[in-house]
């Protein structure tokens, strides 16, 4: 095998790719990045048995081949080489010689038979999407992916495609995000996909109107992006029935400045440590939030102005719950529904239900 290709795309395809690759594997080959020259294609690919992410790049190629060389070193040597302009070859021996300006690099290489295939979908019609859609709506969610493996559906995004709109829900025992927009096609779609193949979709999308195209299959979803490819197993499991999770009535409903909502929860989080943990306690009145807590360092007191309309409400939130969800609503105001000390805090667009976050209270210890 022996090619040349531009550093720049080379180094941003191998960033990208090395982020499927598996950082520790029984299996050498799975470290890995595949690397194959075909025809004017270079083609990239990066698998640890549960992500894949292929690219292809334009290329030189003198002689057609493929080989397996280990990610972090190839990573780190290509992205170090002093010219614009990278040569690759690879002897019969599986020895990869790179050479770029005065630099030149001999590394080992692994056969490219010992490289899994990755997994084939075979599916029926994909969904299409404006990239910038997608990137909101995974944005919006993927803060309220579980974190442990307690209940491992929860730690994916269940996606929900009915009657032309399309739904992305996130929940992980505290918290519940659901994001929604109309798309065009009335099938019935559900599946869950991983939080973690969700973050590098986040990064490969763009801000855009080009396509993002879905293919499901029964156990696995590719995501086209681009030059990108991204296959990733589903999760199976019974989701939350997030519907009977969310409350049906509120006796307090209000208007509120997301940025300073979030500004005071910050300030009075300032005596929030990991070991010193309190909740922030927020006091919902008719003009005004009053927004405090206190730890064993000291107190904290902050208030900010509201439109609220109902019976003055008293609770506690884990702050960084709270503030994730103000954060993630990506508006200046939004609205907040409550229904008593005890239930739920929902939080939503001004107008419509793009969005819905649901945050869990804590229970206050009086004072």
């Amino acid at each position: 095998m022996k090619f040349s290709c531009s550093k720049p795309q080379l180094v941003e395809a191998v960033t990208n790719i090395q982020r499927a690759v598996s950082t520790k594997s029984s299996v050498p080959a799975l470290e890995g990045i595949f690397i194959q020259a075909k025809g004017s294609q270079i083609t990239l690919c990066g698998y640890d048995l549960e992500l894949g992410m292929t690219t292809s790049l334009e290329g030189q190629i003198e002689e057609p081949g493929r080989v397996v060389l280990n990610a972090r070193l190839f990573g780190d040597i290509v992205r170090r080489l002093p010219a614009d302009t990278v040569s690759l070859s690879v002897d019969k021996k599986e020895t990869a010689l790179i050479v770029s300006g005065a630099s030149e690099f001999s590394i080992t290489g692994i056969p490219a038979e010992e490289y899994p295939d990755l997994p084939s979908i075979q599916e029926e019609s994909p969904v299409e999407l404006p990239q910038a859609m997608l990137k909101s709506m995974i944005r919006q969610t993927l803060f309220a992916v579980a974190e442990t493996d307690a209940k491992p559906v929860h730690t994916g995004t269940l996606f929900e495609l009915q009657d032309g709109v399309l739904r992305l829900i996130s929940v992980d025992g505290y918290r519940l995000a659901v994001r929604e927009e109309k798309v065009p096609g009335e099938e019935g779609l559900r599946f869950v996909v991983p939080g973690k193949a969700l973050s590098e979709v986040l990064r490969l999308l763009k801000e855009t109107d080009a396509p993002v195209t879905l293919h499901v299959g029964n156990r696995h979803i590719l995501f086209s992006i681009d030059r990108y490819t991204l296959i990733s197993r589903l999760l199976e499991g019974e989701f939350l029935d997030y519907r009977s999770a969310i409350p049906k009535e509120h006796a307090t409903e209000g208007i509120v400045n997301t940025r300073q909502f979030v500004e005071s929860v910050e300030r009075v989080s300032l005596l929030i440590t990991d070991r010193l943990k309190s909740p922030v306690r927020c006091i919902f009145e008719e003009t005004e939030i009053k927004v405090s807590c206190s730890t064993s360092i000291g107190r904290a007191n902050d208030q900010l102005e509201a439109r609220m309309q109902g019976a003055a409400v008293e609770m506690g939130f884990n702050n960084r719950y709270l503030l994730d969800a103000l954060r993630n609503t990506e508006s200046d105001e939004v609205k907040i529904q409550l229904n008593g000390p005890i239930s739920p805090m929902l939080i939503l667009p001004r107008e419509g239900r793009d969005f819905l976050f649901l945050v869990l209270p804590v229970r206050l210890k009086s004072e």
